[in-house]
């Protein structure tokens, strides 16, 4: 017999004719405070996911659960406090406040209406609690934008298999597409030029300039993730818009964990090597993170900064990332217009 109950639909709902389509802004996710009762499921759900970590399942098992989740929630919710603010979680502020300036602008652009909504990876609100609610608000064409500059499996691809377990369970999916990068959109590196420049018009300028990607595994290179490729695509374009050569402006990978070769060179061995090297003063700035978040305010500014002034430099100043910054906004708005582009009530509109 046929089950009433095995897929979900809006039957039954009210739609706003109005709004046909949505952008769905799905960032990493963060714990819902700064405690180790909160990061525990919040890591097991992260580091659970196959597309984080691809050992064997049984195995990672009995590492994650039987000697990870008792050691790491209480060392992470202690970095989690170093940089936890009033109004809470910085990556969820800061995602808010950029989904929201996002629907302000794609509102007042003269282009076809257009949703705006914020998922996350992995905690609340889930993937598919947000496109759940898109379907029964009338939605019925979704572009969906990780908040990842750069691909890696790591990261949109398992943005892709949440979206993707969730349509499986609609009885009338929506219309879908998904942006798998921007890490060399014009805009979006005119953005990120603009934010050094104006960091360096207000601060001045360091003795180099030191951009930090966060680190996946060497063999999911190997294995054809194109992420390493991006990232040092990303890096040309920021140096020759910048001009910039390769000892003023230098990569590395941060946030390695476990005993296997990650992407290379270290941020944290990079950072004390310039300042042996001679170098005072060390801007820093992550391209592939959208939002502010742990990596970037305690990793980079906080703990980086200690080993760089601990192997003799004087100050590692953290560019912040661009957050809901005009200029990011102004990238992702016309992102979502190209890509929304022939789509119903969109076919015209490309241009904007």
């Amino acid at each position: 017999m046929p089950r009433n109950d095995d897929y979900t639909g809006p039957a039954g709902e009210s739609h706003d004719p109005s709004v046909q389509a949505a952008v769905l802004l799905v960032n990493l996710g963060t714990p819902e405070a700064p405690t180790a009762q909160a990061v525990r499921p919040y890591l097991a759900e992260f580091l659970g996911d196959p597309r984080v970590i691809d050992y064997p399942r049984w195995l990672w098992w009995l590492i994650l659960h039987g000697v990870i989740l008792r050691v790491r929630p209480a060392r992470s919710a202690h970095a989690y406090q170093r940089i936890w603010t009033a109004q809470g979680s910085p990556l969820r502020v800061g995602s808010e406040a950029l989904a929201a300036c996002l629907q302000e602008q794609l509102s007042s652009d003269g282009g076809a209406p257009v949703r705006v909504a914020l998922a996350m990876r992995y905690g609340q609100p889930s993937v598919r609690q947000q496109i759940e609610r898109l379907q029964r608000e009338g939605v019925r064409q979704l572009l969906v934008l990780p908040l990842y500059p750069q691909y890696s499996a790591t990261s949109t691809g398992s943005v892709i298999d949440a979206v993707a377990d969730t349509m499986k369970g609609l009885r009338w999916p929506p219309e879908l597409r998904i942006i798998n990068d921007y890490h060399d959109d014009a805009a979006h590196i005119e953005a990120l030029a603009t934010s050094i420049e104006q960091w360096w018009a207000t601060h001045g300028r360091g003795d180099r300039l030191l951009l930090s990607f966060h680190g996946i595994p060497e063999r999911y290179v190997r294995a054809g993730d194109p992420y390493l490729e991006q990232c040092q695509g990303t890096a040309r374009a920021l140096r020759e818009r910048l001009r910039l050569d390769e000892s003023q402006l230098v990569v590395s990978f941060q946030s390695r964990v476990g005993r296997e070769q990650w992407l290379q060179p270290y941020t944290d061995a990079t950072v004390r090597e310039l300042a042996k090297s001679g170098v005072k003063t060390l801007d820093v700035a992550c391209p592939g993170f959208a939002v502010d978040c742990l990596e970037t305010l305690e990793e980079i500014a906080m703990q980086n900064r200690e080993f760089f002034q601990e192997a003799g430099g004087s100050d590692l100043r953290y560019i912040p990332a661009l957050n809901d910054s005009p200029g990011q906004v102004h990238s992702l708005a016309r992102l979502v217009r190209r890509h929304m582009g022939g789509w119903p009530m969109h076919a015209d509109r490309t241009s904007a």
